[in-house]
């Protein structure tokens, strides 16, 4: 089950008053007792409600209070949302809760509701099914997109080519021999033992993984990597340096979407596209 644990707000947090050092220490601390156990799934301290609003709903009329509000005793300073076997087990871990405010304080504990809970009104099933659509699309919006690359055995020499032009920061190496685990017997060439197992590099803002394969893996083929450069001048010198024992899809030239564009292939064989930010 999942619980909402809320921390009641007082005089102080609605005053704005920060907790200690100390008090934060020892909050951090039992969080990550939560999150060792398997139990914390989030959890947030709340600004005090002179910094926030309440809509009141009244049919369709919808009337606006900016806070403060005065009930202090029935405002949230901060939550958590757990996973819990039972409510007990929730009862057991905020008892060793450190208190956390400087003053006498409430914790409350509400169950929530889970979509089974609603089965004898759901009969057709329609509304767990777009609760379930819901939760997929909010996980896959928050999900990472990553290109991966695969340079065949050049991996080492590509990093060092992206170190010199393009700034990139190799953020960390693994080599083949240096798994964990021992590779398949007949699946990596001979002398591939060195080569890169991963590796995961930024070059500006967009981090990249990347490996050598097992082999030849073929062309980099169906898309590039898109480079905006602020500097006309710098995208420039990273085109050309890309250029250098590559190959020029389109020079560098003004277009309806940048005052600078240009595809070029390097000699790795990575299809790039250099171009300026649009004018606004």
């Amino acid at each position: 089950m999942k619980v909402m644990v809320m921390v009641k707000a007082t005089k102080d947090s609605e005053a704005g008053v920060l907790p200690s050092q100390e008090l934060l220490t020892a909050m951090g601390e039992f969080n990550e007792a939560l999150v060792d156990a398997g139990i914390m799934e989030a959890g947030e301290g709340l600004k005090p409600s002179r910094e926030g609003a309440r809509v009141h709903v009244n049919g369709k009329d919808r009337t606006v209070t900016k806070g403060p509000f005065i009930e202090t005793n029935e405002l949230v300073a901060g939550y958590w949302i757990w996973k819990v076997s039972s409510l007990e087990e929730a009862i057991e871990w905020v008892k060793k809760c450190p208190n956390p405010m400087d003053e006498a304080s409430d914790i409350d504990i509400r169950p929530i509701y889970d979509m089974e809970d609603f089965k004898d009104v759901d009969t057709d099933g329609k509304c767990q099914d777009q609760e379930e659509a819901l939760r997929h699309t909010i996980a896959m919006r928050q999900a990472q997109v990553n290109n991966y690359l695969f340079f065949s055995g050049c991996c080492d020499d590509a990093l060092a080519f992206y170190q010199t032009h393009l700034g990139a920061r190799v953020d960390m190496l693994l080599r083949f021999n240096e798994s964990p685990e021992p590779m398949p017997e007949g699946m990596l060439p001979p002398g591939y033992e060195e080569k890169v197992m991963h590796c995961e590099f930024t070059i500006g803002d967009m981090t990249i993984y990347a490996s050598d394969g097992c082999g030849d893996e073929g062309e980099f083929a169906g898309f590039n990597l898109a480079l905006t450069i602020d500097s006309e001048e710098q995208a420039r010198q990273v085109f050309d340096a890309l250029a250098d024992g590559g190959t020029v899809r389109m020079p560098l030239e003004k277009t309806f979407w940048s005052p600078l564009y240009g595809q070029v292939i390097d000699k790795f064989g990575m299809g790039w596209m250099v171009m300026l930010p649009p004018v606004e």
